[in-house]
């Protein structure tokens, strides 16, 4: 079965007039902007801050081989090893990528 792709912004392409007015905004300097009704960000914003809940990353199927013991634990702790072993992986891309684990541990 195939999945069904929509394009974002999939619709006709942009006429003479609304290339001008886009140029025409592009060009306005950020002084220029008009903020008032937009609140400022605070740093607590940012600290509570989530992922849109709704992304959803592409998954890829590939075969990888693991420790027989590995997945008897993974399996033990319920249905959806899968899912729980992809979380596993996330945290430590996401620790290595933001210097949470930089300089500890081996790379094999």
């Amino acid at each position: 079965m195939k999945k069904i792709v929509r394009r974002a912004g999939g619709g006709s392409p942009l006429s003479a007039r609304q290339k001008r007015e886009i140029a025409k905004i592009a060009g306005r300097a950020d002084s220029e902007i008009d903020y008032s009704d937009i609140p400022p960000l605070t740093e607590k914003f940012w600290q509570n801050a989530v992922r849109n809940p709704f992304y959803r990353p592409v998954k890829r199927q590939l075969t990888v081989r693991l420790d027989a013991d590995v997945i008897a634990w993974l399996r033990l702790q319920g249905k959806g090893y899968q899912t729980r072993l992809n979380k596993l992986l996330r945290a430590l891309m996401i620790g290595e990528v933001t210097g949470k684990r930089r300089g500890t541990g081996s790379r094999e």
